[in-house]
């Protein structure tokens, strides 16, 4: 209890405490600043009718739906392929995991000055007589914010996923792999038949954290785009971070705040329950 006392009572301060009190203000009028005041469940009421918290909302389902496909995919695939390589493949693993180690800060800084028609590739790309990404504004446009967001974010989670799934592989059994090979199994055969199977425990791990960090995506969008425009790149957590704290509304931001916990909390058991169903097969 000694050991683990230090580590429970950071909990208790920075987690636990702040918890509860989003729970207690999310039932009062209160700007940060001043006394609250108790309303009851007003918030959650205004929150059902809140057209902003839902479409951005919206968002978090659609960056969900993408993450658990794309960067999932990209992540198997390029992990399989690593996995085959011999030599240098301690260099490809650095240059893989590099982006996600990087500050997200400086990955979305870089990545705006990318996308900029006036200062990046198609600036570019114009000056050299191609003008296929000209008048085309990729943080700019309502019909393309929210896509530039997730593919700077895709670009920098897949290499984790790569390296992630590849030490998992390296548990697997070699002996499958020969036998598979015995038996007549191509490449594609080994993956659907012997790799899958065995990382299984480690892909709904993965999911958990995809799931999670979809529900609460926050740096990326704040950096490039803010919300914007006109909402259309907006996500939960940018909407409680404006309503708390710009705004000054911070008994509402934690009725949104908490609502999304509860989103959380959902897909926590529903992957809780998967992995149980998967340790007891």
């Amino acid at each position: 209890m000694l050991f683990v006392a230090p580590a429970l009572l950071v909990n208790l301060l920075v987690i636990a405490g702040p918890g509860v009190s989003s729970i207690v203000y999310a039932f009062t009028d209160w700007n940060g600043i001043s006394a609250p005041r108790f309303i009851g469940v007003d918030n959650f009421v205004r929150l059902a009718g809140d057209d902003r918290f839902w479409n951005a909302l919206t968002h978090n389902a659609i960056y969900l739906v993408v993450f658990l496909t794309v960067p999932l995919g990209m992540g198997l695939a390029g992990a399989f392929m690593l996995s085959r390589i011999r030599r240098g493949a301690a260099l490809f693993r650095v240059l893989f995991f590099l982006p996600y180690i990087m500050v997200s800060v400086v990955n979305a800084q870089i990545w705006k000055n990318l996308l900029d028609p006036n200062t990046g590739v198609a600036a570019g790309l114009h000056r050299i007589g191609i003008d296929w990404l000209d008048d085309v504004y990729f943080l700019g446009d309502p019909a393309l914010s929210l896509g530039s967001v997730m593919f700077v974010d895709n670009w920098h989670f897949w290499g984790f996923l790569v390296v992630l799934f590849l030490a998992a592989m390296g548990g697997i059994d070699g002996n499958l792999y020969e036998a598979a090979r015995i038996d007549g199994a191509n490449a594609l055969q080994e993956f659907r038949h012997v790799t899958l199977p065995g990382i299984r425990p480690t892909i709904i791990f993965a999911l958990t954290m995809i799931a999670l960090g979809s529900l609460l995506a926050f740096d990326y969008g704040f950096i490039l785009t803010g919300g914007g425009p006109a909402g259309s790149s907006d996500l939960a957590a940018l909407l409680i971070n404006r309503t708390a704290f710009q705004s000054l509304e911070a008994g509402y931001g934690s009725a949104m705040a908490i609502t999304l916990s509860g989103l959380s909390g959902i897909l926590l058991i529903v992957f809780a329950v998967l992995r149980r169903r998967e340790d007891e097969s």
